[in-house]
């Protein structure tokens, strides 16, 4: 019966130690599930920057036979450097463009690609509104491999009077470490100031709109802007504008500043507590 009785209380102390581990497990799993982590922030922009930046090089492309058509003659930007290659095959109611990159071709913002954007849309200039179609074939941005396609519904004036395109793209990545991540979504690109100067460095847009982006884990988040952000081609980061990420019942928002052009913002989580972070953007 002692013996019994001492099994017992052992078995007791082994169950009570346990559910002590099992209770400081749950409560560390607890607090790294309270707050959206300064890393998943970062991961989750560069993500934004690809699928910006591979939609402003489709906009380029298409704003140039856009503005020679409407204003009848000769047009040229300058974003697209000599390291690429753009043919285009005509039908009689469509453009096909085939926009190819050399190996490390480097855009005049820093970014360096390669690989093929194949690009369509209806040969009509005329049009208020039209789509553009566009797929991605081995293509690079900065070392991390791209895939996916997208849409983008191009009006030629809004109600402010400037160009608009309101883009639909569902893309993969795979960064050089294994990383990987999947982003889709809908944003509406104003363009508010630039628009046919045929210099880059002016161009300006308002982005609005909603994205998700789920990790290599299977962890998705949701992104809504809430105050629009402020893209300055002449800067390669978001310089003013408002962010909430989500992870299930966990929020946090990202202020992209006032205006400066920096790789700073101020994080702050459901609590309320903030802290000025630096976005990677490939740095």
């Amino acid at each position: 019966m002692k013996n019994y009785l001492k099994k017992l209380a052992a078995l007791s102390i082994i169950g009570l130690g346990v559910l002590s581990c099992d209770s400081e497990q749950a409560d560390v799993i607890e607090v790294q599930e309270s707050s959206i982590s300064v890393e998943e922030i970062q991961l989750s922009d560069e993500a934004d920057l690809i699928s910006e930046e591979v939609t402003n090089i489709v906009e380029d492309v298409y704003a140039s036979d856009e503005i020679s058509a409407l204003s009848r003659g000769p047009y040229n930007s300058d974003y697209l450097p000599d390291c690429v290659t753009i043919t285009t095959v005509v039908t009689d109611t469509t453009v096909e463009k085939t926009i190819e990159f050399e190996d490390g071709c480097e855009l005049p913002n820093g970014n360096v690609v390669s690989g093929t954007i194949k690009l369509s849309y209806a040969r009509d200039m005329e049009l208020m509104t039209k789509t553009l179609n566009f797929s991605l074939e081995n293509f690079v941005f900065n070392d991390v491999s791209i895939e996916g396609s997208s849409s983008i519904i191009r009006t030629r004036s809004n109600g402010n009077g400037n160009p608009q395109s309101e883009a639909t793209a569902n893309f993969e990545a795979e960064w050089p470490d294994g990383t990987s991540a999947s982003f889709s979504g809908t944003r509406t690109r104003e363009w508010i100031e630039g628009y046919g100067t045929g210099f880059w460095g002016d161009n300006v847009f308002l982005i609005t709109g909603n994205r998700t982006f789920t990790n290599r884990e299977g962890t998705t988040y949701s992104k809504e802007i809430l105050v629009p952000l402020r893209r300055e081609l002449a800067c390669r980061f978001i310089v003013s504008g408002v962010l909430e990420i989500s992870r299930g019942d966990v929020t946090a928002t990202l202020d992209f500043g006032d205006g400066t052009c920096d790789s700073k913002g101020i994080l702050t989580n459901a609590d309320g507590e903030s802290q000025e972070i630096n976005l990677r953007r490939f740095r």
